[in-house]
């Protein structure tokens, strides 16, 4: 026993002098290893309590744990030293030059698309509208049929509209079904004044001009006493704000299912004033949207006396009039995630 003990103080010594002489920390992890591993000096130890009695194993334990723990202890000490010599080293070689600029961080911007549409909120807004929202997946009874389009009707085809199941429940192909909730949730007795912003989905190819998946803003009020000429003043304000006071307004007849009578609503050209460019194919003038009176249909169909009420509707392609306003020829871009497009776009730059 006391052989084994004598044997400890030597290792003790022994590891002590070698501490002495290292001066990092890879040596210090290699030193651990020789004498902390199992197959080390100190775990030999272990081994010698098979040849002991039993009081002797408990005794001989005892002091071996003991032991180990001030081994380690030491080890413990010199790693903080070592570590706080190689910091101070470290801080010692480092030159920092402050007067370098800063490393530019990119971060993330607002999306072009998500702009527009704000600016048309904010506008709407102050001339007293309600922004409101509904589902993208809809019913057949507001997407088409209170909107004028029964079943079997031939304007359904060229909606190209992605089912979800079976014919009652769909992708909205437009967000005009919001309207025709928010009418119906009226009763026929209230006035309505909405904007309804939103995705809409019509099978359609993928390309530069043409996406699955687009952006509308529509808008709906009905009163009493509502007449075209409110619509043609409401767009004219609209388009003033958005692509500049200088723009000119014009309507076209049209015809959609839901409005009568129905308007193709153009611009002047921005790019060229008028004088005819690329971007107005020389005609001077760009279409933005259709607009309307509520049809008879619809606001019968939606519980509203159309001898009492009336109203008008309009519709703008968020993605048409981002494209126009900020000169982008791919509609892609949209939905691309890479930040260097958008930077081109970012008020913060300027």
């Amino acid at each position: 026993m006391n052989n084994y003990i004598e044997k400890m103080n030597g290792l003790k010594i022994e590891i002590e002098d070698k501490l002495n002489n290292v001066l990092s920390s890879k040596e210090l992890n290699e030193l651990k290893v020789t004498y902390l591993s199992k197959k080390g000096p100190i775990g030999e130890l272990s081994s010698l309590m098979k040849d002991l009695s039993i009081d002797e194993k408990k005794e001989f334990g005892k002091v071996l744990n003991e032991f180990k723990d001030g081994i380690n202890a030491l080890f413990d000490s010199k790693k903080e030293e070592i570590e706080s010599l190689e910091l101070a080293k470290k801080i010692d070689a480092e030159k920092i030059d402050v007067t370098l600029p800063s490393t530019k961080i990119p971060i993330g911007s607002s999306n072009i698309l998500e702009r527009v549409v704000e600016e048309f909120e904010e506008v709407f807004m102050s001339m007293g509208y309600d922004v409101v929202d509904g589902p993208e997946i809809e019913e057949d009874k507001y997407n088409f049929e209170l909107l004028g389009l029964p079943k079997g009707h031939p304007a359904r085809d060229a909606q190209d509209t992605f089912y979800v199941k079976g014919d009652e429940l769909l992708m909205r192909s437009h967000t005009s079904p919001v309207q025709a909730r928010v009418m119906t949730s009226k009763n026929g007795e209230e006035p309505v004044r909405v904007i309804c912003p939103g995705k809409a989905y019509r099978r359609d190819d993928d390309d530069a001009t043409h996406s699955h998946q687009f952006t509308q803003v529509e808008g709906l009020i009905v009163d009493k006493n509502i007449k075209l000429s409110d619509l043609k003043g409401t767009v004219t304000v609209i388009c003033k704000h958005l692509f500049g006071s200088d723009t000119v307004t014009r309507f076209r007849p049209s015809y959609y299912q839901f409005t009568e009578p129905s308007v193709e609503m153009d611009i002047s050209c921005f790019n060229c004033k008028g004088k005819g460019c690329n971007i107005c194919k020389n005609t001077g003038w760009i279409t933005i949207g259709g607009a309307g009176v509520v049809h008879y249909d619809v606001l019968k169909g939606c519980g509203y006396d159309p001898n009492i009420w009336s109203g008008f509707a309009f519709g703008f392609g968020a993605e048409r009039c981002a494209m126009l306003k900020y000169g982008i020829n791919d509609i892609r871009i949209f939905y691309n995630t890479d930040l260097r497009e958008l930077k081109a776009f970012d008020r913060r730059e300027g």
